[in-house]
């Protein structure tokens, strides 16, 4: 796994404590458009987390976590995250 995906990993198991986390760079599917331009991809990720810290709350709110705990690295690299943050019964009737 690559260095900033492997940091988003981390900081999501650290903060979220999730049962499941699933990390896919997808850069390779927006090459040419703005915030792809960097050498070796690790741009754009699509994450696919369930945690209890999703309990009662909202997409928004739930989507305010994920963006929190990975920051640093939407600062310095990452353009774009497509997430879907889901509680462990949601996942259960996936």
């Amino acid at each position: 796994m690559a260095i900033y995906a492997t940091r988003m990993r981390d900081k999501l198991t650290e903060a979220l404590n999730p049962q499941s986390l699933s990390i896919k760079d997808v850069s390779h599917h927006h090459a040419g458009h703005a915030g792809a331009d960097q050498p070796g991809g690790e741009t754009h990720f699509d994450v696919v987390i369930v945690s209890d810290r999703f309990e009662g709350l909202g997409r928004v709110a739930r989507q305010r976590l994920v963006y929190g705990a990975v920051s640093a690295e939407l600062a310095e690299r990452v353009h774009a995250l497509s997430i879907q943050a889901l509680t462990p019964d949601e996942d259960a009737r996936t």
